[in-house]
């Protein structure tokens, strides 16, 4: 591959100072807004939300400063990517510790985070939930199919599906499944992606299992978001389609044990 001339990298480096000038206001912005959470005060969850979003926002810009350095330099900037990765954690990070990170578990164990959130609508709950979504979407097509951290993004889209599913208030939702009560658009759309996510996350420990590990731990989190998908159908009284679910789980908890049984009788060198 042809090197990048100095004029080159000297191009590039004027045009994204725009960028990382724009990052670094918002790290600083971050910082000044920790400190607040820190001291307990009243509306922190709030400020959290707004730490996951700016923190999306960061990943943005990072992703763009990689595809201009393909389109400037000939050569996608790692450095940047991995910068970006580790800010979506972050702002999962965040939304976990309003609605916690339970994948499979009553509502009342996650209630207490939501119920500080109250005044953050339906509709923007949704498209929070989008934008972390469309963001990890960008980030591992920047990283390209071939990378290394292909198997790691199992685990962040995991907990992608998790706060998804966490920050719907089931307290209210059957009676906000009327569509003449404000917010019915968001509030389906939102269910219905989180039971997606939540079945994309089952579907892809199982497939990190089978091609990849052969990890037991990744068959039973497989598993648990099963249950997760079934415990959601359960709530909301569709029976039929739980037990579609409970049959699945079956299948796949006989696969864990008959592997488990192979593993044990496999002779040992």
């Amino acid at each position: 591959m042809k090197k990048p001339s100095e004029e080159a990298r000297r191009r590039y480096a004027e045009y994204i100072q725009d960028y990382k000038n724009g990052i670094e206001s918002i790290l600083a912005k971050e910082k000044t807004m920790k400190e607040v959470v820190a001291r307990g005060e009243s509306g922190a969850n709030y400020q959290k939300l707004g730490l996951a979003d700016d923190n999306l926002n960061i990943v943005a810009s990072y992703l763009l400063m990689s595809s201009l350095s393909l389109s400037f330099l000939g050569v996608k900037n790692e450095t940047f990517l991995n910068e970006a990765r580790k800010c979506i954690y972050k702002a999962i990070f965040y939304l976990e510790e309003i609605v916690t990170a339970y994948v499979d578990a009553p509502f009342s164990d996650y209630e207490p985070g939501l119920e500080t959130i109250v005044a953050f609508s339906d509709e923007s709950r949704h498209n929070l939930v989008r934008k972390l979504g469309f963001t990890i979407d960008a980030l591992e097509e920047g990283f390209g199919e071939n990378s290394k951290w292909k198997w790691s993004f199992v685990e962040l889209e995991g907990r992608f599906a998790v706060v998804a599913k966490n920050l719907l208030n089931l307290k209210t939702f059957i009676a906000g499944m009327d569509p003449r009560v404000e917010g019915y658009a968001s509030r389906m759309a939102h269910l219905s992606l989180s039971r997606d996510l939540l079945q994309q996350a089952a579907d892809r420990y199982r497939e990190k299992y089978e091609l990849s590990t052969l990890r037991i731990d990744d068959i039973k989190a497989a598993i648990n978001f099963l249950s997760a998908v079934r415990r959601l159908h359960i709530v909301l009284g569709e029976t039929d389609q739980a037990d579609v679910v409970k049959k699945k789980m079956e299948i796949w908890r006989a696969k864990m044990e008959n592997d488990l049984k192979k593993a044990e009788e496999t002779p040992r060198r």
